[in-house]
């Protein structure tokens, strides 16, 4: 337990109402009995596996979770989740058209966002309304590549550095191995990272048009069943990734490299279009983006932005990607200044969108839809998916930031929220 005295007080005393500590240790205590009856673990999708889970819970299936959509859509479930019983229901919202002029997203976009928080939506349709106004931002995908860092433990320090040498004269090899597992991936580089007895070796991939990490791990695994084999020094544990690779977390490494997609976007606006758009004027942005700036770096956030991770989260759960990997794709830089003639410049740049438009989640039905709803589904879509993420994430910057600093932030949430 970790707190101020009089809070950590406060705490025990709501805890020891009408009980005592042995009462309290009493609730803490593993309870064998009765015996946990664990679900049957079920991998393929069907109405009778459902039916039979819900029949395990004693429940009848809810019609909330278990509708006609769902069961008609079952099989699509697939290779997607295991121990289904149903699906959930959450809105999605629409916002722009957004306007990128990218390397690879050119023109007027429709941009889907699932989520159940009010505003938000209205805050990112805000901003992508006035980057379009403006003619549209400026967005381009910077580089490509998923990394995956297999872990290696040695008797010494003596054998690691050999182990190393032989690893790097063993680069072309892991590709042919690495690129005969997928025919959408390479293998393109490997870093070392020694620790006393200890390596990661870091690979790196290009991953075509999916987000790529099963992937990876796929590929990686097969170079490490190689190296099992044929190493030449004695390997005392191998571990198919060391935690190295900043998979699902925020990681300072990714400023330095790239994990997934390195995009940065930007546009000019004049002070009327700020005025007319977000009520407020340039110097107001940046008047509240330094304070807000500095504030980031007092609290060791990974990064300087307002809410990068709302945009993303709705969007990825709209289009089919991971989830859980807004961890990582949430961190990059917002940057306001004026510029010479008055006008506004904002920028954001992130270094790692985890996005895709092919694999995973993005074969979901609802999840496909959304993407061809954008006109970036398939093969050969998913730079310009990262491009448009990077405009939306810039649009949310520009609204958010304008509504701390008019004062709007905590009346548009009062109004939209009831």
């Amino acid at each position: 337990m970790a707190g101020k005295r009089s809070l950590t007080n406060l705490h025990l005393e709501s805890l020891l109402q009408g009980r005592d500590m042995d009462e309290l240790e009493q609730m803490l205590q593993p309870k064998l009995e009765p015996p946990t009856r664990s679900f049957m673990p079920l991998v393929k999708v069907n109405e009778r596996r459902v039916q039979r889970l819900w029949k395990t819970v004693g429940e009848v299936p809810h019609p909330d979770i278990l509708d006609d959509w769902t069961r008609h859509h079952l099989h699509d479930f697939n290779g997607h989740i295991e121990n289904c019983i149903g699906s959930v229901k959450l809105p999605l919202g629409l916002v722009g058209p957004l306007r990128v002029n990218g390397l690879f997203a050119q023109g007027d976009y429709p941009v889907p966002l699932a989520t159940s928080e009010a505003a938000l939506v209205a805050s990112y349709h805000r901003g992508c309304c006035l980057i379009s106004a403006a003619g549209g931002c400026t967005s381009m995908l910077l580089y490509q590549a998923l990394n995956r860092s297999p872990a290696f433990a040695f008797d010494s320090i003596i054998t690691a550095g050999r182990f190393v040498a032989w690893a790097m004269e063993s680069f072309e090899k892991f590709q042919q191995i690495a690129n005969a597992t997928t025919e959408h991936g390479k293998l393109i580089d490997v870093g070392t990272t020694v620790e006393g007895n200890h390596v990661y070796l870091n690979f790196e991939f290009t991953t075509g048009d999916a987000s790529g990490q099963n992937m990876v791990t796929i590929a990686t695994q097969a170079i490490c069943d190689f190296i099992a084999d044929e190493c030449p020094v004695s390997i005392k544990q191998l571990y198919v990734e060391g935690n190295l690779s900043g998979d699902k977390k925020a990681s300072a490494q990714a400023y330095t490299s790239v994990r997934g997609r390195k995009v940065s976007a930007e546009v000019i606006l004049t002070p009327e279009l700020v005025q007319k758009f977000l009520r407020v004027t340039p110097k107001q942005m940046t008047d509240y983006w330094c304070m807000s700036a500095i504030g980031g770096v007092l609290s060791g956030t990974m990064g300087v932005h307002g809410h990068f991770a709302n945009g993303l989260a709705a969007l990825y759960l709209a289009t089919g990607q991971d989830a859980a990997c807004v961890a990582e794709s949430a961190i990059g830089v917002t940057r306001f200044e004026i510029t010479d003639d008055g006008n506004l410049y904002a920028s954001v740049s992130l270094p790692s969108i985890m996005v895709g438009t092919v694999g995973g989640g993005t074969s979901l039905p609802s999840q496909r839809a959304a993407l061809e709803l954008m006109g970036l589904y398939g093969t050969g879509c998913s730079g310009a998916l990262a491009e448009v993420c990077a405009g939306l994430l810039l649009g949310g910057e520009l609204s958010i930031i304008a509504a701390m600093a008019s004062g709007d932030f905590t009346r548009a949430h009062h109004k939209l929220a009831r």
